[in-house]
């Protein structure tokens, strides 16, 4: 049996009785269950499971986060590997939360499972298990913790309603479960007809009727691919480890004259799909000796390239251009670009004039939205951003870039500090703008820093912005945080810290990521490395997944 302190939490503060070789601090109200000071732990007497700390709350409460503190350096004791339990019962409780600590000195706070079915369940007694310590031959110990939740009794109550039900229909469950495999009959009957309690997906009911008492194999594959076609395997599958495999695209050759019928070899250019008809369209890019205009459409299931225009500035479109950006309204099917690089030998005030175009796909025409979206209240010119589509609320969000100015070279930092673009969206129908963020160097909450290089992403379903990665200057970020853009809320991901090194993808000089709403998962590839000595033949092709549900 392990080493248990049970702890019960009052209005007057609690001296805690001693467990293992150290004391705890003091207690304090539900909403900050406390282990106080640095100096003070509770501290397992071996390094071997099972030893376990269980915290008593003074009343049942909905327990939706815990926060564990620190020693105020690393230490040998932290925990490695942990797990929370919670229960109405210090017998009967349920997994909340299977995590670990980083071993430094910052706080860190972790969401408990406190809902089943979408309804938030109470507890009266969470237990916390260590599993490994930092220090492999080094016993565990709790500095501080702090729980947060709900414990009025308007809230709490009916969800004690809901769960003491809740258990009752899941031991009736495990009665029918256990009736059933032993072939009693008349007794899963009976109290099915009576509890009408479904044991499970109506379509397992049916795959035990067909397999086990049928024994109809053919029926049964015809309800597995059933299953498949209606999706019931999907989260499993999400779950699977991937195995890549890399397939290079040979477009197949149109009527055409030589090497015309394909572009030719650029950088700083733009690619876009329209995912329902499968079309890949390209724009502008730089060559090597000058800046592009062609305009052209690669049609996934043909496998081949079309060009749609040689030069866009002489069919009323964006003139040559590099390093901007294009979005896709799909459900208008229409193509927006925005920002490019220019020389600073060819920069002067009207130059520096940020264009805005839209591209009818159906129509095959250009529309200029602005000649100048800063006189409008957007981005100023900027070179290397980011730009989504809403579709949905018909807005575009821009992020982020290098603001492209007249006083000296841009690319020297000596003289002229760099200027970066904010946060901005774009209302389509109304063809107004609005400033959302402002480019800030600050570590609040709210703020975001700007950058350039960066992935910017739009989840239609959550409806968030993510961003990842990018360079500032000559500091490379390897942040990654979410905007929603419905309640005007920044959430940091990740801080980019070395704490989490190994964990993301290591931010370069070029890193690009697709999202795929319904699977809900972001991919990135990270390009040329910004350490030399990791660089694989100068580049480091490192190719990641991340879960957005699972957050890893």
């Amino acid at each position: 049996m392990g080493r248990k302190l049970v702890i019960g939490v009052s209005e007057s503060d609690l001296l805690c009785q001693r467990a293992g070789t150290d004391s705890m601090g003091r207690m304090a109200s539900f909403c900050a269950v406390t282990v106080y000071e640095s100096s003070s732990r509770w501290s397992s007497e071996s390094n071997y499971p099972p030893q376990y700390l269980i915290l008593k709350l003074e009343r049942p409460a909905i327990v939706q986060s815990i926060t564990f503190g620190k020693y105020e350096k690393t230490h040998v004791c932290n925990m490695k590997k942990f797990k929370v339990y919670g229960g109405m019962s210090e017998e009967n409780m349920t997994e909340l939360l299977s995590s670990g600590l980083k071993n430094d000195y910052n706080k860190e706070t972790f969401t408990l499972k406190h809902k089943i079915d979408d309804q938030m369940f109470p507890c009266r007694f969470v237990k916390i298990v260590p599993l490994m310590s930092w220090g492999p031959s080094f016993n565990f110990s709790i500095w501080y913790a702090e729980l947060h939740g709900i414990d009025e009794p308007d809230v709490v109550q009916p969800c004690l309603n809901w769960y003491s039900k809740y258990r009752e229909q899941e031991a009736i469950r495990l009665c029918l479960k256990h009736f059933r495999q032993h072939n009693y009959t008349e007794a899963f009957e009976s109290l099915q007809k009576k509890t009408k309690i479904a044991l499970e997906h109506p379509m397992l009911t049916e795959l035990h009727d067909k397999l086990v008492l049928k024994g109809d194999f053919d029926a049964c594959e015809e309800l597995i691919e059933k299953a498949v076609d209606d999706g019931l395997f999907n989260q499993y599958i999400s779950q699977q480890e991937y195995k890549p495999r890399w397939t290079q695209i040979i477009p197949q050759s149109s009527k055409g004259d030589g090497e015309d019928n394909r572009p030719g070899m650029r950088g700083g250019h733009q690619m876009v799909i329209d995912v329902q008809t499968e079309t890949v369209y390209l724009f502008g890019g730089w060559d090597g000796t000058q800046d592009l205009a062609d305009f052209w459409a690669y049609t996934v299931k043909e496998n081949q390239w079309t060009c749609i225009s040689r030069d866009t500035e002489k069919e009323n479109g964006p003139s040559a251009r590099s390093c901007h950006k294009m979005c896709i309204d799909t459900t208008r099917r229409q193509i927006y670009t925005l920002g490019r690089y220019l020389d600073s030998s060819v920069r002067n005030s009207k130059s520096l004039k940020s264009d805005f175009y839209r591209y009818d796909i159906d129509t095959n025409k250009w529309t200029l939205l602005s000649e100048d979206t800063s006189t409008d209240g957007g981005p100023k010119l900027v070179f290397d951003h980011q730009m989504c589509m809403d579709s949905e609320k018909h807005m575009i969000y821009t992020f982020g870039g290098r603001i492209l100015t007249c006083n000296g070279n841009v690319d020297d930092s000596r003289t002229n500090e760099p200027q970066f673009s904010g946060l901005f969206a774009y209302h389509c129908s109304a063809n107004t703008w609005k400033l959302l963020r402002e480019d800030s160097c600050n570590a609040g909450p709210e703020d975001v820093q700007s950058r350039i290089g960066h992935c910017m992403l739009f989840h239609t379903k959550n409806r968030c912005l993510y961003v990842f990665g990018g360079q500032r200057s000559k500091t490379y970020l390897n942040d990654f945080f979410s905007y929603d853009v419905d309640s005007d809320h920044v959430e940091i991901i990740s801080d980019g810290t070395k704490k989490d090194s190994g964990m993301v993808p290591m931010t370069g000089f070029t890193q690009r990521a697709t999202i795929d709403p319904e699977l809900n998962e972001i991919h990135v590839l990270s390009g040329l490395s910004k350490d030399k000595d990791k660089r694989e033949e100068n580049v480091r092709n490192s190719f990641w997944i991340y879960d957005i549900a699972r957050n890893n």
